[in-house]
């Protein structure tokens, strides 16, 4: 395992890499590719690695690598809520992709995420923000509004009322002229 010490220093300042990753790298070294298994298998056995979906691994121990997986991507509904400090309540990540992965609830690093997938044209509206030492794609407040009425989910009264503090009118309209008609309807629709 003499390479071991140039695969951490050259991946472990990235949130996620892949098992192709790790190929291409050591293949510039005139390493094989059984080797390349055998280093991730001992890497994942020791602990050094987590492993966070098929053929990708982070050396980092932050749950919040996990949406690199999933690029492009962005943390969204509830989890962007809890991101941008508009609710006090614990929350799972919640991944917003508009890549073809099965959605659902999955177990990475011992904690279950939430992978949400999203039309390609309602793929916008979100900002980096600096989550310890990663910055994480997160919905502005616009576009978490938009996707609670995009994917039907409930919204309280009072984090509604949080939200709407906090939205731009003007750049609603905006990502409103992108959404689908029902979603438009429904953020539209005064509350009674």
């Amino acid at each position: 395992m003499k390479y071991i010490k140039k695969v951490r220093e050259h991946f472990k300042k990235k949130p996620v890499f892949s098992i192709k990753d790790l190929r291409v790298f050591l293949k510039k070294k005139g390493i094989s590719k059984e080797y390349s298994k055998l280093l991730i298998h001992n890497l994942v056995k020791e602990k050094e690695i987590q492993r966070i979906t098929k053929g990708v691994y982070s050396f980092q121990k932050d749950l919040m690598v996990a949406g690199f997986a999933f690029s492009p991507f962005y943390y969204g509904l509830q989890d962007a809520l809890s991101l941008r400090n508009l609710w006090e309540q614990e929350t799972i990540p919640i991944i917003v992709t508009p890549r073809k992965v099965r959605p659902g609830i999955r177990k990475i690093m011992d904690s279950n995420v939430l992978i949400r997938r999203i039309n390609r044209k309602m793929f916008f509206g979100f900002e980096s923000v600096k989550h310890f030492d990663l910055w994480i794609p997160v919905s502005d407040a616009e576009k978490t509004l938009i996707d609670f009425t995009y994917f039907n989910e409930p919204l309280s009264k009072e984090v509604l009322k949080e939200l709407k503090k906090k939205v731009d009118e003007k750049k609603l309209k905006k990502y409103l002229k992108k959404c689908p008609k029902n979603t438009v309807k429904k953020i539209r629709k005064p509350k009674a």
